[in-house]
């Protein structure tokens, strides 16, 4: 054998080296999070969601444990819809995220006592307007030194519609879409295209704030919104905050290929998921032209941890035995439009359609060893873990399984909601990140301390150069005429 042939011998057969796991927590401004009911579990402290301490203490403990990122979801309205419609009863009595505080309004008290750990921040595009929306977006890029990213949702809740949109009800899931993407083309462009990278000057000598030469009007007219502009703050830290999206109908993995740098979904076995995360990296390259690593996919999660297997599952039993089912049942009918109090205990669900979360729906009433899932069955699994999979076990069992579901589905990360709060985080860092930093599967520390939400993500500072938001920056080595010149090319497109 040749030395030649020998050293590519030796290249093929070594083993593939492991993916770093990215590690987030999953939040919401209300108290019980995925788990309705398991507020009232002995010791749980999530009914003290409406204290800053509460949020302080939980940044700073999961930066302690090097988690990458907290994700805050958010709904604009209740959950109504089971035995309704309009109907918040079981929600109210379960707290069944109801009520729900503004999620941002924390994230710039858990930045400045944090360093490194970001924060991603679910808002969405049914009612407000861009311009008002950048200004708060590009405010909290901005205190907390570019570690802010935005989930975008198109809303899936007819409560929220009602209210936000002068009684009108929730536009169909399309439309939502459709409204959705020329809001984030406006975004793109109040963030990239109206200040040049260099335009906030700041210098005491020419005692020039701003080079007004160096601003300019974006003069957007669409179907749904006209700005002129232009952005009312200077350039931030990274200036477009990270793109998160969370959505896989069909429609939704199309919007993830074309724009998200981060996309979250929903699956409760590893097969599955594969096929979504296969069809939006498919998406992406062939008809965006975009890497197919240029997106990382993230599942939502619930652990219940033990030292063995045996006390794993009494401790489940246990926290189950405190899940609100009638609180579960209210999230299933908001998530999926259906109102399952229709249903009988053990009447199975199957062939319907919604105008909510289509993913959803799917997840829920697809059939499962040959049998579809009845209503009963639905409220027991979602009392404890929500709308993910639930994995019990002890510390070795959970995190095989984890890597599985890395390796089968070719998943990037995991957004670990609680059961309690904060038992089931401090389990997870006291136990189950020390065995996953021992296989080589969570790291030690974070990329680029006290860097931007990107920087720890990607390891870069924009969006990569294959992004439909590259070419609108504005940068530092461009006249207006070229900048406005290439604009007009890339509008023909």
């Amino acid at each position: 054998m040749t030395k030649e042939n020998e050293a590519k011998r030796q290249k093929t057969s070594q083993p593939k080296a492991k993916k770093q796991l990215i590690i987030n927590v999953f939040m919401s401004g209300s108290s019980g999070n995925q788990s309705p009911g398991l507020w009232s579990y002995p010791g749980d402290k999530s009914t003290e969601y409406t204290t800053l301490d509460y949020w302080v203490e939980l940044a700073q403990k999961l930066e302690k444990a090097k988690f990458h990122s907290i994700f805050i979801a958010d709904v604009l309205g209740g959950y109504d819809v089971y035995n309704g419609p309009g109907n918040y009863s079981a929600a109210a009595k379960s707290g069944a995220q109801f009520p729900m505080i503004e999620p941002s309004a924390a994230v710039t008290a858990m930045a400045a006592a944090t360093k490194s750990i970001t924060f991603g921040v679910t808002f969405s595009t049914i009612s407000e307007a861009p311009y008002h929306f950048v200004r708060r977006l590009g405010t909290l890029d901005l205190l907390t030194n570019g570690r802010v990213g935005w989930n975008i949702v198109s809303s899936y809740l007819d409560s929220a519609a009602r209210n936000l949109l002068n009684g009108e009800p929730l536009p169909l899931h399309a439309d939502r879409y459709k409204r959705a993407e020329e809001f984030l083309q406006v975004v793109y462009r109040l963030f990239l295209s109206s200040w040049r990278d260099d335009a906030y000057k700041l210098d005491k000598k020419t005692r020039t704030f701003a080079d007004p030469k160096l601003i300019r009007t974006i003069d957007h007219v669409g179907e749904f919104f006209n700005v002129p502009g232009p952005q009312f703050l200077p350039p931030t830290p990274q200036r477009l905050p990270l793109i998160l999206q969370a959505g896989t109908s069909k429609v939704g993995m199309d919007y993830a290929a074309k724009h998200a740098e981060v996309v979250f979904l929903a699956s409760f076995d590893p097969e599955s998921l594969q096929e979504k995360i296969k069809t939006v990296r498919d998406i992406a390259e062939t008809k965006y032209n975009r890497p197919r690593d240029s997106i990382k996919f993230l599942i939502l999660i619930t652990v219940v941890i033990a030292d063995t297997h045996e006390d794993a599952v009494k401790r489940y039993e246990d926290l189950a035995s405190y899940a609100d089912l009638e609180g579960a049942q209210a999230l299933f009918s908001g998530w999926t439009g259906i109102d399952i109090g229709k249903y009988g205990e053990d009447e199975p669900l199957e062939h319907v359609e919604s105008n909510a979360i289509k993913s959803h729906v799917k997840n829920w009433t697809k059939f499962k060893d040959n049998k579809p899932r009845a209503r009963k069955d639905i409220a027991k699994q979602i009392g404890v873990g929500g709308s993910g999979p639930l994995l019990v076990g002890s510390v070795q069992e959970i995190a095989d399984e984890l890597e599985r579901w890395a390796e089968v589905s070719d998943l990037d990360g995991f957004n670990f909601a609680y059961a309690d709060y904060p038992q089931t985080f401090d389990d997870i860092i006291e136990k189950l990140l020390p065995e996953l930093n021992k296989r080589g599967v969570f790291w030690d520390d974070y990329k680029i301390p006290g860097g931007t939400f990107r920087e720890s993500v990607f390891g870069r500072k924009f969006v990569d150069k294959d992004h439909p938001a590259y070419d609108l920056r504005w940068r530092s080595d461009q006249t207006r005429e070229e900048f406005e010149k290439k604009l007009a090319e890339l509008e023909k497109k």
